[in-house]
């Protein structure tokens, strides 16, 4: 952003928008160069990822993805939202279709189906031991003598 004095009090800015391309964002996806994706803007957080409330492994497995959703999930404050300013590259490119496969959703789908099977278990391991009991108590119940 520049600016120019036109009179005094008075202001002209002159400011570049600069777009970054998603495959560009998805290349730097590593704990030393780490972009996100928030809203359509393009961050740096590298330099941030220490300094994370949460714990610098939360923001590295969204490095190089669209972390919108998981941002607005947290519920981060004014705060946090102000600081990212300071991390800011420029806006995705509008016209840019290109979608990565995020860590996290690939993580999440994982994390999704091992849940769904250890909800199974939950439910069939309490109804198999109850289906042992009840055929233990019919097969060595005492039988009454005649």
């Amino acid at each position: 952003t520049a600016s120019f004095l036109l009179r005094p009090g008075a202001r002209f800015v002159c400011s570049t928008m600069v777009t970054i391309a998603r495959a560009e964002v998805a290349k730097h996806n590593s704990e030393k160069d780490c972009w996100l994706i928030l809203n359509g803007k393009v961050y740096d957080v590298t330099k941030f990822l220490p300094d994370h409330p949460g714990g610098e492994e939360i923001v590295y497995e969204l490095a190089g993805t669209d972390a919108t959703s998981d941002f607005e999930d947290v519920g981060h404050s004014d705060d946090a939202r102000a600081m990212l300013k300071d991390y800011y590259k420029g806006d995705v490119d509008p016209k840019d279709t290109f979608k990565p496969e995020s860590k996290a959703s690939s993580t999440s789908s994982t994390a999704s189906t091992s849940e769904s099977s250890s909800s199974w278990k939950r439910f069939l391991i309490p109804l198999f031991v109850l289906g042992l009991a009840v055929t233990a108590r019919v097969l060595f119940a005492s039988k009454p003598k005649l």
